[in-house]
């Protein structure tokens, strides 16, 4: 009875599954201030002489602001109000460190604690000694934590003027500023580095000089909108003094764009041992293409790689429990066939080579023809498509589930074709290798998949190659031992130990759906990315489906389970397809107008409900309430059924007005949202989190 009760469940679930609405929810704290002063590394000025002052921003627990390139939010501004004839250098921006919120997430790249932003200012050589000089700016800048909240300041400076340059020692904030000037990111003396930009990913290539330590947990900061901010960065020591970096562009990246630049970090020190430290390399390289590259050189040495992965998954299914017992048995087959003839058992182990060879060469032919309708289907194979990613994420789990034991598939195969295998000469050793292939490939192994895949992205005559080394691999055993049959005896003997094996090579497997799902986050918006996640677990629950039900016995009422099971697994599977399949986020059906105050007053006196949304592009938690509230359809709908105006305050470069109405409502920060009723005497403020409930619910629906 409960077993029925579970296949029924398993129904259920697969047609009917309810949809829920999280959000994250925050607790808000009072916004502390970021102070900040104008400091210079001497005590005077002398006519003519450029010399260093510095923005110091002392950051309270918590608190960042942000680098010229943030990824999110704004970088720090200084607007100069100096004395005629004075001229003021760019800020010299200090290497950034990553901005990480609570859940781990890269939000920026920014600064905390006390920071010096060094700036070079150059006064005329009319200046008369024994006067002095007051230097003024406007410093603005977004500072954050759980909100964000723009600052400003007046910072100034007052200087004496002398004719000679001072010989005293500077004060702290002067040394300060001259370490912070020296720490300033430049090029990493010796070393050498090229990057090289393949699709979607960029390889940086370092070269250490003699005595340079090992870079410590580097980090790249691109310049611009090129590179990924927040996305994950491989580092590893490809040979002694030689390092990889992997770079994911960024989803704005423009095409055409020729060189990579930003600052290159590191935990240690790109200079020698013995020089002074330095944890900022300025990089500036042309970036090379893939396809500039030596063409036969890179496309050889990544079809080598794929068949070298394709013999050693053919070589391994013969370790698979469906494959491995007939090992030697079939070997024993092929001299009991031949007798004591030497050069007869060899030719049954070609003969039986060639049948698995042509078995996989018929595979081979199926999948040339699938691509062939595929690509008059615009079907891309490619790892650039989300659709093939998501695909490609959903077969290797199910060979993952398989290889863990969730079920199996070709239980029965063995039995299958009894008659063939026992036909006595070539004919039986060939189809002995067929129904190996048969037996086999279904069991699937680790490293076979991959290379499955890539075969799918490959030219139709080097994907025969691939299908002709995971023939080779799997019959090679069969082949030496028919050529040295006395080797049988060291086989080891079939037993619990295969399974243990099989099990645990399916984690490499899982590591690969990790992989695609990564990439797959790379290439869509974040429904998308939860749907995806979805869509995998129900082929997950599919495969468990039909190894829990639909591999039942042949009698009784295990029948009937079993064919709920199918239909269970069947209408899982299909519905993980569907959730999980990716698709272009739905645009905003809602038409926005800019917010102002007198926009307001004449909707409310035509009796229009108004929702207003005070909102930033560089507020994280704005960008989530949009995507929850009018990413519902209901919500949308309600809108525009009750035709309510809707309108955006949009604070993402400063406003003064919007700044002001959110003074006025006691706030200073995004996000906040109104509803204006028609006759309330005011606006009712929302939750800084919300959900399509919450809203509805502020509309009276």
């Amino acid at each position: 009875m409960l077993s029925r009760l579970a296949v029924v469940l398993c129904i259920f679930v697969a047609l009917f599954v309810p949809s829920a609405t999280h959000a994250a929810f925050f607790t808000e704290d009072k916004p502390t201030n970021v102070k900040a002063t104008l400091v210079a590394i001497e005590s005077s000025v002398q006519p003519g002489r450029a010399f260093t002052v510095a923005l110091k921003l002392e950051h309270q627990p918590g608190w960042h602001t942000y680098w010229k390139y943030p990824g999110t939010g704004l970088p720090t501004s200084l607007k100069w109000e100096l004395p005629p004839g004075w001229t003021a250098g760019d800020i010299q921006w200090p290497t950034p460190a990553k901005i990480i919120d609570d859940k781990g997430t890269i939000t920026g790249n920014g600064y905390t604690g006390i920071v010096y932003l060094p700036v070079t200012l150059t006064p005329p050589v009319g200046l008369k000694p024994g006067e002095s000089v007051t230097l003024k700016a406007t410093a603005d800048w977004l500072m954050c934590n759980k909100e964000c909240v723009p600052g400003s300041a007046k910072v100034e400076l007052t200087l004496p003027v002398s004719a000679e340059k001072p010989v005293a020692d500077p004060d702290a904030n002067g040394m300060a500023v001259a370490t912070a000037s020296a720490a300033l990111p430049r090029a990493a003396d010796g070393w050498r580095a090229e990057v090289t930009q393949t699709g979607k990913i960029l390889s940086l290539r370092l070269t250490a000089p003699a005595g340079a330590p090992a870079p410590r947990a580097p980090w790249f900061f691109g310049d611009q909108d090129f590179v990924a901010y927040d996305a994950p960065q491989e580092f590893h020591e490809e040979q002694p003094g030689v390092y990889i970096f992997k770079l994911a562009l960024s989803a704005a990246a423009e095409t055409g764009v020729k060189r990579l630049t930003g600052v290159l970090y590191t935990e240690s020190s790109w200079a020698a041992t013995g020089k002074p430290a330095l944890t900022g390399w300025v990089i500036d390289l042309p970036l090379i293409l893939a396809a500039t590259l030596p063409a036969e050189s890179a496309n050889l040495t990544s079809l080598l790689g794929t068949l070298g992965l394709a013999l050693l998954g053919g070589l391994i299914l013969n370790l698979m429990p469906c494959v491995f017992p007939v090992l030697g048995i079939k070997i024993l087959g092929f001299v009991h066939q031949s007798g004591a003839d030497r050069r007869k058992v060899v030719q049954h182990g070609f003969v039986f080579t060639a049948g698995v060879l042509l078995s996989f060469w018929s595979l081979a032919g199926v999948l040339a023809a699938l691509r062939a309708g595929g690509e008059q289907l615009g079907w891309g194979f490619q790892l650039q498509s989300p659709g093939f990613v998501f695909t490609l994420a959903a077969v290797m789990l199910v060979f993952a589930l398989n290889l863990s034991g969730v079920f199996e598939f070709g239980l029965g195969a063995t039995g299958v074709g009894g008659s063939l295998q026992t036909k006595t000469g070539y004919a039986g050793s060939f189809f002995t290798g067929v129904l190996a292939t048969v037996v086999a490939t279904p069991c699937s192994a680790p490293f076979l998949a991959p290379a499955l895949g890539a075969a799918l992205a490959l030219p139709t005559g080097q994907s025969f190659l691939v299908f002709t080394a995971i023939g080779v691999g799997l019959s090679a055993p069969y082949l030496l031992l028919s050529i040295f049959p006395s080797a049988v005896k060291w086989l080891p003997r079939p037993g619990a130990w295969m399974e243990t094996f099989k099990q645990f090579m399916a984690f490499p497997l899982y590591a690969t759906v990790g992989a695609l799902v990564w990439v797959l986050v790379g290439q869509v918006g974040d429904v998308a990315q939860r749907n995806a996640i979805f869509g995998l677990t129900a082929v997950a629950m599919a495969a468990w489906c039909y190894g829990r039900f639909a591999q039942a016995g042949p009698t009784g009422a295990r029948v009937t389970r079993a064919r709920l099971g199918v239909v269970g697994a069947v209408a899982l599977l299909a519905f993980g397809g569907w959730l999980g399949w990716p698709q272009a986020a739905a645009g905003d059906e809602l038409t926005w107008e800019p917010w102002s105050a007198e926009r307001v007053a004449a909707l409310r006196a035509e009796g229009r409900t108004i929702y207003v949304d005070f909102t930033a592009r560089w507020c994280a938690t704005c960008q989530t309430n949009k995507k929850i509230v009018f990413g519902s359809a209901e919500v949308r709908r309600v809108f525009k059924e009750k035709k309510i105006a809707t309108l955006r305050a949009d604070w993402t470069n400063k406003d003064a007005k919007i700044a002001e109405e959110l003074a006025r409502w006691g706030r200073a920060a995004v996000p906040f949202d109104l509803v204006y009723l028609p006759g309330a005497a005011e606006g009712k403020p929302l939750p800084e989190v919300l959900t399509p409930g919450l809203v509805l619910e502020a509309l009276g629906k």
